[in-house]
C-alpha cells in the first residue's frame, strides 16, 4: 500500500513554559506551532486532528483555517475521509466542521467533551483502548494529557511514526524526558516521554515551534 504523511502548519502562538514543561516557569513565554497531520493511502485521506478556526485568549500569527492550509499539499476539505481526534480541546477539534465527508474517530471519554463540535449527520466511530484504523495505523488511548486522550502510531516497513497529540508539546519534552505541565494523569504523561524518547520511534508533536508544512514520508 502506498502511504504518504504530511505535516500541515496553519499558525503560531505562545504558551507559558510551565504549560510546556512540568516544573517550567510561569513567567517565561515559549513560541509554539499549530499543526495537524495528513496521511494519504491508496483510497483514504486521514487527518490526525482537525485544528481550529479560532483560539480565544491567544494571540495568533501567520494563522489561517486548517481547511485552507490543506490546499498547500493539494487536498480539499471534502476529500478527507477520516479525522482522528486525539482529544477534544478546542484547538484540536474546532475546524472539524469543514470535513463533512469524513468519519470521526474519537475515544469514548473524549466524545462527550467533543460532541458539540460534531455535526448531527457526521459518522462517528467511538473507540476505547487500541483501535486499528488500517493495517498500518492504530489509535491508542493514552490518557495523560486529558481523560481518554489518544496518540496515533503509523507503521511503515520497520519504522514506527508516533503522532503525540498533546501527550507532549515539543521535541524537547522527549529529549529531556520531561512531561508537559498540562496533564490529568502525571504517571501516564511521564510514561509517554519515557517510552517514546527511544530512538526506534519517530515522534511528531502538534506544537513544536520548528514544525512546518511539508511531506515527512
Amino acid at each position: 500500500m502506498n502511504l504518504e504523511i504530511y505535516s500541515i502548519k496553519y499558525g503560531e502562538t505562545t504558551l507559558t513554559e510551565d504549560m510546556v514543561f512540568s516544573g517550567g516557569s510561569k513567567d517565561s513565554i515559549m513560541p509554539i506551532s499549530l499543526t495537524i497531520y495528513l496521511i494519504k493511502t491508496d483510497n483514504r485521506n486521514i487527518l490526525i486532528d482537525a485544528g481550529c478556526d479560532t483560539m480565544p485568549g491567544f494571540v495568533l500569527k501567520n494563522f489561517r483555517s486548517p481547511a485552507l492550509a490543506l490546499k498547500d499539499v493539494g487536498i480539499s476539505p471534502d476529500e478527507i475521509t477520516d479525522v482522528i481526534i486525539t482529544h477534544a480541546h478546542h484547538d484540536h477539534i474546532d475546524a472539524l466542521k469543514h470535513f463533512g465527508n469524513a468519519t470521526v474517530h474519537i475515544t469514548e471519554k473524549q466524545y462527550n467533551r467533543g460532541k458539540k463540535y460534531i455535526t448531527a449527520d457526521c459518522p462517528v466511530n467511538i473507540i476505547s483502548g487500541i483501535y486499528t484504523v488500517t493495517e498500518h495505523i492504530k489509535v491508542i488511548e493514552w490518557g495523560g494529557h486529558d481523560f481518554g486522550s489518544a496518540i496515533t502510531e503509523v507503521y511503515v516497513d520497520d519504522k514506527t511514526f508516533v503522532f503525540a497529540g498533546d501527550e507532549c508539546y515539543t521535541n524537547a519534552n522527549l529529549r529531556d524526558k520531561l512531561c508537559t505541565g498540562c496533564y490529568v494523569n502525571k504517571e501516564s504523561a511521564i510514561k509517554f516521554v519515557q517510552k517514546y524518547s527511544d530512538s526506534k520511534y519517530t515522534v511528531y508533536t502538534c506544537h513544536d515551534s520548528i514544525l512546518k508544512t511539508e511531506r515527512i514520508l
